[in-house]
């Protein structure tokens, strides 16, 4: 087993990787100490592959255990599904012991992690996360979310799982689109924040695709890394360091929001935020900002051929392809969303900006014609 803390005081916890370790959920959660009831929330994909297994472990332990299932999807992160959740706990008798267990991707983990954050005021939750784009990120470091109509993930709450418990073979049962999502975010942390991380993808792309079982383990493992030394100096976002993680998500999180949610997969969107990221940057390095003078064509061309290799997007126009339909993707629509995205401030626009391979910087007040410029 690989064991990678999370330092955040008495809200530090541990994130356990191993293989064929879904069995285990219910040790982990015994070992926690003190719980009165255990309520599994998870998908219909989910369940009909992992449920029983997971709950037969927390029932093995003498847990007391309820099963919420809900529609697997990004609708699901919704007010409608959080404030059924709610009611779902209350009629459980629900208390401040018990625990919530997200065992799913990471639909499945942002809405469990805000439903336990705001029930009752706040109640343990545990995380075990199925999907590739869930188990290098989502699940990890606290955050959690519902969608409104308006913009992504703009109702949560920081609220710290009390463990995470990441098994790499489950990963194997994904669609070769979810699996390519979760491609998504792993190219985000080697070209935003480890340049070692991003050479070994590119000389790994054949093992990579192929969901080669020790290459995994090793993506899993180096991601969450990154992200537990990321969230253990910056757990709210008040330095701008923990914001370095969403390299690709304002550009990302806008195309989400014009496609459709659940349309257009959110790794998928990352990946084309970050090409766009990329050509933000080269922009203003072409007009003699020198934070960007190592962002160059060759730069570009370097992530987007191995965000291709991945089976991702690079351009645009792939957009109608992926979702079936011609989206309504004009920049002008694509600049103001942009606006009220997290990482805005006074509806200025800010982003995170590669300035070398494996280093990035928030970049605020960017120009409304530098990045209108990036869509031509």
């Amino acid at each position: 087993m690989n064991v990678i803390p999370i330092e955040l005081g008495e809200r530090s916890y541990d994130i356990e990787i191993e293989s064929d370790s879904l069995s285990r959920v219910g040790v982990s959660l015994a070992s926690l100490g003190d719980a009165s009831r255990v309520v599994l929330i998870t998908d219909d994909n989910v369940e009909p592959l992992y449920g029983e297994v997971v709950s037969n472990s927390i029932v093995d332990r003498g847990l007391d255990l309820d099963v919420a299932v809900i529609p697997a999807g990004e609708e699901s992160k919704s007010i409608e599904v959080a404030y059924e959740l709610w009611n779902q706990l209350l009629n459980l008798k629900v208390d401040r012991r018990s625990i919530v267990v997200a065992l799913g991707g990471g639909v499945v983990g942002d809405l469990s992690g805000f439903v336990a954050a705001t029930y009752a005021r706040g109640i343990r939750y545990f995380q075990v996360p199925t999907t590739l784009l869930a188990q290098v990120d989502s699940s990890v470091g606290g955050k959690t979310a519902i969608d409104l109509p308006q913009g992504k993930n703009m109702v949560g709450a920081f609220h710290q799982p009390c463990g995470v418990l990441i098994d790499p073979i489950v990963l194997q049962s994904l669609s070769v689109e979810q699996y390519r999502a979760g491609l998504g975010e792993v190219v985000k942390y080697a070209a935003s924040l480890d340049a070692d991380f991003f050479e070994m993808l590119e000389n790994n792309v054949d093992s990579v695709v192929k969901r080669d079982p020790d290459i995994l383990a090793r993506i899993v493992a180096r991601c969450c890394q990154i992200k537990a030394n990321v969230v253990s100096q910056d757990e709210r976002e008040t330095s701008g360091l923990r914001a370095l993680l969403n390299y690709g998500h304002t550009f990302g999180h806008a195309l989400e929001t014009v496609v459709g949610y659940g349309k257009l997969l959110h790794g998928y969107a990352v990946a084309l935020g970050s090409v766009l990221a990329a050509k933000l940057a080269f922009r203003l390095a072409s007009r003699g900002d020198e934070r960007f003078k190592e962002i160059d064509q060759a730069w570009i061309v370097r992530q987007n051929n191995l965000i291709s290799a991945l089976g991702l997007p690079t351009t645009l126009q792939e957009l109608p392809s992926i979702v079936g339909f011609e989206p309504n993707i004009a920049p002008e629509n694509l600049v103001a969303l942009t606006s009220t995205d997290k990482k805005a401030v006074a509806g200025k626009l800010n982003f995170v900006l590669p300035v070398g391979l494996g280093k990035s910087e928030l970049v605020r007040d960017v120009a409304v014609e530098d990045v209108l410029a990036v869509f031509n």
